[in-house]
């Protein structure tokens, strides 16, 4: 897409409908493009593994898997070690969905549905933990606490728990990416203003797109979208293990 001459980012035109209504759209396209490349990672750090005298590649995989292990036994304890593949696959996901936008490619994160099918699962394991630590009566009760009249609201504040951790995620990408294009058209409205008066290939300098919104994708794509991913995955430990009842 550009905008007066500057690029925005790529489109994927695939709003192709399938089986009457629904359509493959941009988000499940890049999603599966992520998916192809963290299972074909996945597969190159984890082949041909050694007792002795490792390779590189495979010193990495043992690094990635032991920094997981740490960071999910610390926020959870070693009871919740079952959680470790779906705490590195989260951010794993999230981590590259967010830095895809680098080459151009639509953000999936940029998509509230992305981040909300993540909190939808993460919701099923707190209440799965909750059942499995008070009981469905107590669960119950729970929401007629302190008075019955406390049961919508207690519902509000239950549900509120996915809605924010997909919300604060989705709106740090989405405004990151809003940020960028602005940014990125502003810098080319200026080169136009300063050389566009300039006669044959002088006028299509664009000057000062150069350098400076590789230094702020820096930040809100590298720096930012590793963060959220790093906030997504901090909270699903931590609720989860409030879920069961562990100090």
């Amino acid at each position: 897409m550009e905008l007066n001459g500057a690029k925005i980012l790529f489109t994927i035109h695939t709003d192709i409908p399938i089986l009457g209504d629904l359509k493959i759209t941009q988000t499940l396209v890049v999603t599966w493009i992520v998916m192809a490349l963290l299972s074909g990672l996945a597969f190159w750090l984890g082949r041909n593994l050694q007792l002795e005298n490792i390779s590189k590649r495979q010193a990495a995989a043992e690094f990635i898997v032991l920094r997981l292990d740490q960071f999910v036994r610390e926020n959870m304890g070693p009871k919740f070690d079952q959680y470790i593949p779906l705490v590195g696959s989260i951010f794993a996901l999230s981590v590259f969905c967010n830095l895809i936008s680098v080459i151009g490619f639509w953000s999936p994160t940029a998509d509230l549905n992305t981040e909300l099918a993540w909190a939808v699962v993460v919701f099923i394991l707190i209440t799965y933990h909750k059942l499995k630590a008070s009981g469905l009566k107590n669960y119950l009760k729970g929401y007629l606490d302190p008075i019955f009249l406390m049961a919508p609201i207690n519902v509000i504040s239950e549900l509120a728990t996915p809605v924010s951790m997909a919300c604060r995620h989705f709106g740090n990408i989405l405004s990151g990416t809003v940020i960028s294009s602005l940014l990125y058209w502003c810098l080319a409205s200026l080169s136009h203003v300063v050389f566009g008066w300039l006669p044959g290939v002088l006028g299509q300098i664009q000057l000062f797109q150069i350098g400076l919104p590789a230094l702020t994708g820096l930040y809100f794509d590298w720096f930012g979208g590793c963060i959220q991913a790093f906030i997504f995955c901090t909270l699903t430990t931590i609720f989860i293990k409030q879920a069961a009842g562990e100090d």
